[in-house]
């Protein structure tokens, strides 16, 4: 698919942010998110025949709204600058996100600091079997792609109920659980960009289903 209308539609809205005008242009709006969400529902078809644990995620269903949350966020614009959605988006378990913006897109995945009860569990799982958790993030191919975890912050000291000289503390410390990989718009553009995709949550899916066994066993 060649995203070059949904960019151009967000370049516009990113002039005019605000509501009045896009009520003047709702079936612009609706032909872009239409078209989006066709191409959603296609990645969607294709991930579940290569992965025999994908949750079903209609593009409608994946899809992010538009609009920031201003109840939480009141100095945000109204709009967003990008389009957003998840693939594989079982509730209460880290998916895999793909973003759309103007200059750059953004594939994540992982438990953006989770609450007390779920990032214990991911800490229990390290505790017990870290070495698996910390075989994956050193996978060549994996620090190619993503680095590392996602920068965020971190405890200074141990968590409770660890010890300071723990195998992997230094894990334990983290409070976000994520990788992601930042990347030019321009690339959508290529005839390659959906078997890019695939590439990068192929090797994202181990350590996702490692957090998402953490959190669910």
């Amino acid at each position: 698919m060649n995203f070059n209308n949904q960019i151009t539609f967000l370049k516009e809205l990113q002039k005019n942010n605000h509501k009045d005008w896009m009520d003047e242009n709702r079936k612009w709006y609706k032909d872009v998110r239409d078209e989006f969400i066709d191409w959603l529902d296609g990645m969607n078809n294709r991930l579940s025949v290569l992965d025999s644990e994908y949750f079903d995620t209609p593009g409608k269903k994946g899809i992010n709204r538009i609009n920031n949350n201003l109840m939480f966020h009141p100095n945000k614009p109204v709009y967003k600058d990008h389009f957003g959605a998840g693939f594989d988006k079982k509730p209460k378990t880290a998916d895999f996100y793909f973003e759309l913006g103007i200059d750059r897109c953004i594939f994540a995945g992982g438990l953006w600091r989770p609450e007390s009860k779920v990032l214990r569990s991911v800490r229990d799982a390290i505790d017990y079997d870290g070495d698996e958790l910390q075989k994956i993030l050193n996978k060549k191919s994996f620090k190619s792609l993503f680095g590392g975890l996602y920068d965020d912050v971190k405890l200074t000291n141990s968590p409770k109920g660890f010890a300071a000289d723990h195998k992997h503390i230094e894990l334990l410390k983290h409070k976000t659980f994520a990788v992601e990989l930042t990347f030019a718009t321009a690339e959508t553009f290529h005839d390659h960009f959906d078997n890019r995709l695939i590439d990068v949550y192929m090797e994202m899916l181990p350590f996702r289903r490692y957090l998402n066994k953490a959190i669910t066993v």
